[in-house]
């Protein structure tokens, strides 16, 4: 049978293992981002709420004559089911299910899925994959031209995450419970990777030093994990990008300086303890600037992730994250406008809080108030600017560069709203 994923725009890995399993089993399958190519079979990988909205996608989900689709937007399968013409959703891991589902279609017999009967959602218990040690990932051709954050592709080291973040869907998704692969299938996928022309590789996995994580942190492990993909690929060529403050020390840093880029990207949100608890971060501003500080001492490099309306959060929240950065003096800044995933706490959160509290729909009335921008996106691209000044040599804000912040600021701001309409449409079906 002929099979064809399509992941849209960027191949996730998810994409690449499920084509792996599928090619074993002796199906013919066809991987790309080109929504132009269907096949007998169509499996639709998407990983952005605003993924759904997408007119390219509801066009091309209508067209394909099987279609199911997978991805962290099946945490929630009844807004995929209303917003897209498919036959079924995979709510979870799709390792135990892609072949069945390929061959027999959907069915009440098989785990994780969730498919249209008689005008109900029908919905089967996710079973987690027994075992992360895949086959042999299917590589298309023209992976190693993809640039994501600077990488071709990010790999799975392992699944699962020990914090409980509000906005975040991984330990939804993935449960908060660590399941790491074996270094050697990690090492042979990564050496078939090279083989096909991909260059540059970032470890994935939520939070990289998690890597063989028992009831503490495995150092040893990740060390020998970034120490062997590095003789493979080169240190210049790997990257191990997502970090959380408290599972770093000085040895982990100085292995991520020794054996990659050398940079980390830190999930700091806030520089207000009272947001951070909001959010379950499990972290204070201290503890943040402990760890930005250690991984400046030992020859790192930082980015820093900010979160700004969040419900609750008021001017005196915000000032506290700019005095943040004045003093972390990150390399680099993301600033981004509070999104609802559905599935998070904070979808509820968002439902629930009055639509006038909330930032993202009151006008801005302070300095960039002749620009039209809600208090959301005027913090956010406020927050942009501001990250240029922290850095630890200044960077001059030229007029390009204000434009395209204030360009991402208004792009946040509308996508995040069109997100809140598609909860409210789908409150009955969700709360």
């Amino acid at each position: 049978m002929k099979t064809t994923i399509v992941s849209p725009k960027t191949y996730t890995y998810g994409s690449l293992i499920l084509g792996g399993i599928l090619r074993e089993r002796g199906h013919a399958v066809t991987i790309t981002r080109d929504l132009s190519t269907t096949g007998e079979v169509t499996l639709l990988s998407l990983f952005s709420t605003s993924q759904l909205l997408d007119p390219e996608i509801k066009e091309f989900a209508k067209r394909s004559s099987k279609i199911y689709v997978g991805g962290p937007v099946g945490l929630v399968p009844e807004i995929v089911l209303g917003e897209l013409e498919v036959d079924a959703v995979v709510m979870g891991e799709g390792e135990e299910v892609v072949v069945d589902l390929v061959e027999e279609g959907p069915s009440a017999e098989i785990p994780g899925l969730a498919f249209l009967q008689d005008g109900e959602v029908v919905k089967t218990e996710p079973v987690p994959a027994s075992d992360l040690d895949h086959v042999m990932p299917l590589i298309p051709e023209d992976l190693k031209s993809q640039n994501v954050r600077g990488a071709n592709v990010y790999i799975e080291t392992h699944r699962g995450c020990l914090g409980g973040c509000t906005f975040c869907q991984v330990p939804r998704f993935f449960g908060r419970s660590i399941r790491s692969r074996s270094l050697e299938n990690i090492l042979a996928e990564v050496r078939e990777m090279k083989k096909m022309g991909v260059a540059r590789v970032a470890v994935s996995g939520g939070t990289g030093s998690l890597f063989g994580y028992g009831k503490e942190v495995n150092k040893e492990a990740f060390i020998e994990l970034l120490s062997s993909l590095a003789e493979i690929l080169g240190p210049r060529n790997l990257s191990v990008p997502d970090m959380r403050v408290d599972f770093v020390d000085e040895e982990i840093l100085e292995a991520v300086r020794e054996y990659t880029v050398g940079w980390v990207f830190f999930g700091i949100e806030s520089g207000s303890e009272k947001m951070l608890k909001v959010m379950k971060k499990g972290t204070t501003p201290e503890k943040n600037l402990e760890a930005v500080d250690l991984a400046h001492r030992c020859g790192v490099k930082v980015g820093g992730s900010f979160i700004v309306g969040y419900p609750g959060e008021t001017e005196e929240d915000y000032q506290a994250t700019l005095d943040f950065m004045d003093e972390a003096m990150l390399e680099d800044v993301f600033a981004s406008v509070a999104e609802p995933i559905p599935g998070t706490p904070l979808a509820k959160l968002a439902l629930d809080y009055p639509k006038d509290d909330n930032l993202l729909y009151r006008e801005h009335a302070g300095d960039y108030r002749a620009l039209k921008l809600s208090e959301a996106e005027a913090r956010c691209f406020n927050l942009m600017l501001h990250g240029q000044n922290c850095k630890p040599i200044p960077k001059i804000v030229d007029d390009a560069t204000y434009s395209a912040f204030l360009e991402e600021a208004r792009t946040q701001g509308r996508d995040v709203r069109r997100v809140m309409d598609l909860l409210e449409k789908y409150r009955g079906q969700i709360v």
